[in-house]
């Protein structure tokens, strides 16, 4: 066979792998991603409503204008409440942000070590989580510790677990998915456990020292650690297809609105959330943007440098299979693209 020849044939075969591929695809994703740009963010969020998302607030920090707030779809569908832009959201796995910065600043003031281990913090765990004499901090932050994450153990989301013991119990005992350090894998119980090392060190509930170090100081006051600290009444309600009720009073950690997480997300990447010699640290640790999901509410928080602006997107509507997830990140992608043509 020549060159040319086979050449020819790779070329049929992807040709071939290619369309095959399309039938896997959902095709409300290829429209979504090829559709003529709307003019406008909110012409785009009612667009989105229409691929089966109850509601949506997005909210837009760009340098030199005003804040931008939208909203579409339901705020509560059975009580016909309109979309609000200024609705607590259940923001998930976006506040593993402000407990990386929450661990910065205690590792800064000496409180906490990077480098000591499950270990030393938890000596209870030795015997009960794999490596434990080996997973430092540093690698917990940065999901490489080789955890199990208990939120992939068996219909989790059908039946969450209430309590920090709870929650610990779905993974003692089980081998390590890898040595630590040696791989990456995004893992809620590391986080479960940095929680936990927050609260004995500090002798009190870790999100009071948030509330204190990170809250008060940008005047975040629409950011809350727990449902049963606010109005349920504020809450956009969530959805998950296939299941019939509202999932708003389930509760799962933080919420607040997308103008205090854009706040809080603004401060983080220009640094002025932090002291001296503080931002080097989280810098070495973790990310400065995140993504959320927990039944009935997505969320996604990042900074774009290149047009100097924070976005935060709320979906309140998930699905199993994350389908709705890789909708919502097409439909992220063109509200930047809206912003950059303006």
């Amino acid at each position: 066979m020549t060159k040319k020849q086979s050449q020819r044939i790779i070329r049929i075969l992807l040709l071939v792998g290619t369309v095959a591929s399309l039938f896997f695809v959902p095709w409300l994703l290829v429209k979504a991603w090829i559709l003529p740009l709307p003019n406008t963010v909110q012409e785009q969020l009612d667009e989105a409503i229409g691929y089966g998302f109850e509601g949506m607030i997005v909210y837009v920090d760009q340098a030199g204008k005003p804040p931008q707030y939208y909203a579409a779809g339901w705020h509560d569908r059975e009580a016909k409440i309109p979309a609000k832009p200024q609705a607590l959201f259940k923001i998930a796995s976006i506040s593993k942000l402000y407990d990386a910065v929450a661990v910065t600043k205690l590792v800064s003031d000496g409180r906490l070590s990077l480098d000591k281990t499950i270990a030393d913090y938890l000596p209870e765990l030795v015997g009960r989580i794999e490596n434990a004499d080996k997973i430092s901090l540093r690698l917990m932050i940065q999901h490489r510790s080789g955890i199990p994450n208990f939120t992939d153990s068996y219909n989790f989301w059908a039946a969450p677990t209430k309590t920090y013991e709870e929650s610990l119990a779905l993974i003692l005992d089980k081998p390590a998915n890898f040595e630590p350090g040696s791989d990456y894998e995004y893992c809620n119980t590391n986080y479960l456990l940095i929680n936990k090392i927050m609260d004995d060190v500090l002798g009190y509930p870790n999100f009071q020292f948030i509330q204190e170090e990170i809250l008060t100081p940008l005047n975040l006051n629409h950011t809350f650690g727990s449902l049963s600290d606010v109005n349920i009444d504020d809450v956009m309600s969530g959805y998950h297809q296939g299941h019939p009720y509202d999932l708003k009073e389930d509760d799962h950690g933080m919420l607040a609105t997308a103008e205090d997480v854009g706040t809080f997300l603004r401060a983080l990447n220009d640094g002025s959330i932090f002291e001296n010699g503080e931002q080097e640290i989280y810098s070495s640790i973790y990310e400065y943007e995140h993504g959320g999901w927990v039944p009935g509410y997505q969320s996604f928080a990042k900074y774009h440098d290149d047009i100097d602006a924070v976005t935060i997107e709320f979906y309140s509507t998930t699905d199993s299979k994350l389908y709705l997830w890789n909708l919502s990140e097409i439909i992220n992608s063109r509200i930047v693209k809206i912003l950059k043509d303006d």
